[in-house]
This record gives C-alpha cells, structure tokens and sequence, in this order.
C-alpha cells in the first residue's frame, strides 16, 4: 500500500473515532448537564480519538497491515499530538478557566495569569522527572524520550495511588450491598443463643469442679487409712510386749 492509502485509512479511521467520541460525550457522560462547553467535548474527542489511533497503530504493527514506513511516521505523529495535548492544550486549558471563575480576577489579566500558571506547571513537570535516571546526554532537553518518561513517571504514580485508593474506598461503599438487614428477631436468636451457650459452660465447670473434688477426695482417703494402718498396728504391738 501506498502513503496515500495508508494517510486515507488512518484518516478514516479518525474521523470514526472522532464521531464516536463526541456521541460517547454527548449521550453518556454529559447527559444530565445543562452546561456544555464545545471546548470540553472538542478537546475530550480528540484525546480518545489520538488514543484509539495508537491503540489501531500498534494492532496494524502487529497484523502488518499497512507500510512500515507509514506506520513509523503516524506512531510519531499521533505521539506528539498527545505530547501537545497533555502538556500544552490540558493545563493551559484548565488554568484558564479555573482563573476565569475567581471573581476577582479581571478579565484582562485572566490570559496573563493563565500563561503564568501553565509555566509554573512546566517548571514542576520537569523538576519530577530530576531524581529518576532519565535524562540522557544522547537526548535534548525537549526530546521526545524526556517529555514522555516525565508522562510515565507521573502516570504510573497517580494509577498507583488512584488504585490504592479504589481498593480500599470500593469495598467501603459497596459493603452495603451485601449486608443483610438485622431485625429483632434475629437479636433474641441470638440472645437465646448466648443464654444456652453460658449455660452449657456453667454446667461443663461444674462436672469439672464434682470431678475434681471426686479426685481429691479419692486420694485423701487412702492416705487417711494408711496413717490409722500404722498407729493401730503400733498399739497392737506395743499390747503384745507388755
């Protein structure tokens, strides 16, 4: 196959992927919202559709179903355009309008203090990736290698403690769903329960007390006859002396 053809399936392919993100948006996530922004859904389609086109990307790397070449070329491509999304378009993004909705910030300074805060999340970006072993004199500062190992590092971090947090929060919430509700008859079952449990210990400690004070009794007699044994035998032979 050709580039052009390869260009034609991988851009038909998007525009699917595309379309089905925006309805995906549109019909499940944001259903129930009156608010809508275009920006939102925009950004959100072209995010899953660069995803689903990498995910397509590596099943025609594995089935060879298009050119090396071509394959090669779009896996850079379709990385870099998440690179920008991730590290350009989503924080600028969320900057500005988390600065668009603090009343008392003027409208003319809301671009100033964007571009401020996107630096700021540029500076810490890259400060993460300095006590990992990932810079490398072979690469450039904005190399592809360091952008995405930064990504790596600060993804396998947040699903670990996402993670963590959903084994322990899910079992918390959803025990609900399988507890059964206890009524008062329930209770006085197992009050009766109880009562019958005390009572078979009382009775055990008892025969275990009759045994006992049997045992004692059994081998304070024997000792009992012997002494009587020895001082009526020394009386009947102190008798016959005398």
């Amino acid at each position: 196959m050709s580039f052009l053809q390869d260009s034609i399936v991988i851009f038909a392919s998007q525009v699917a992927f595309f379309v089905g993100a925006w309805i995906f948006f549109m019909k499940q996530l944001f259903k129930d919202y009156e608010v809508r922004h275009v920006m939102v859904q925009l950004i959100f389609s072209i995010t899953l559709t660069l995803s689903c086109t990498m995910f397509e990307l590596i099943i025609f790397e594995i089935l060879e179903v298009l050119d090396s070449s071509s394959r090669y070329f779009y896996w850079y491509l379709m990385l870099y355009l998440l690179l920008f999304v991730v590290i350009v378009l989503n924080p600028f993004y969320i900057g500005y309008y988390c600065i668009s909705n603090v009343r008392y910030v003027k409208p003319e300074y809301i671009k100033h203090l964007t571009v401020l805060i996107w630096i700021g999340f540029l500076i810490i970006f890259w400060k993460i990736g300095d006590p990992f072993p990932i810079l490398s004199p072979k690469q450039g500062i904005l190399s592809m290698e360091q952008l995405v190992s930064r990504i790596g590092v600060i993804g396998v971090t947040v699903m670990a403690v996402l993670s963590g947090f959903g084994a322990v929060n899910y079992p918390y919430t959803s025990m609900t769903y399988f507890m059964r509700d206890v009524t008062e008859a329930d209770i006085l079952n197992i009050e009766k329960r109880l009562l019958q449990t005390m009572n078979m210990i009382i009775s055990r400690k008892k025969k275990i007390a009759i045994a006992k004070r049997q045992n004692t009794e059994g081998v304070e007699s024997p000792q009992r006859r012997g002494i009587w044994g020895i001082l009526s035998s020394v009386g009947i032979n102190r008798g016959q002396e005398s």
